[in-house]
């Protein structure tokens, strides 16, 4: 099984607030909550960091100004392989939103909930949040 390389945005604003998206019926693991990105288009020499711009202009609308990579893990699930690329954007154009009719809300980072969200994103949540508790 080809491992799928994915680039995923965590999208903070200065209240320490996180964009996140629900996943879509009938996608891998629908209903789950996520940080909004996608699939590196790899075979097109594309990099995460390409990916995610790409990805966070088409999901949820906005041009990426500043991404810094956080962290990169491998999962895997029953049916796939995944590498994610975890970036923090903190400086973007544009209002985020759901562009391709998902639902989306802003959350504190203290309210982030693991059981919402698929397991191989349950790593990034406790680093947040451990993040967060240091800051204050």
């Amino acid at each position: 099984m080809k491992r799928i390389e994915i680039a995923v945005g965590i999208i903070i604003n200065s209240e320490r607030n996180i964009f996140i998206t629900q996943r879509q019926k009938g996608s891998h693991l629908a209903d789950f909550w996520e940080f909004p990105g996608g699939k590196v288009e790899t075979a097109l020499g594309e990099s995460p960091q390409q990916a995610l711009h790409r990805e966070l202009n088409e999901e949820v609308g906005i041009s990426v100004a500043r991404s810094e990579l956080l962290t990169t893990l491998e999962y895997d699930y029953p049916d796939r392989q995944l590498k994610l690329h975890f970036f923090m954007v903190d400086d973007w154009q544009g209002e985020p939103k759901g562009c391709e009719g998902q639902l989306s809300r802003w959350v504190n980072i203290s309210q982030l909930d693991v059981d919402q969200f698929p397991e191989a994103n349950r790593p990034i949540i406790a680093l947040l949040k451990r993040q967060a508790a240091q800051a204050e």
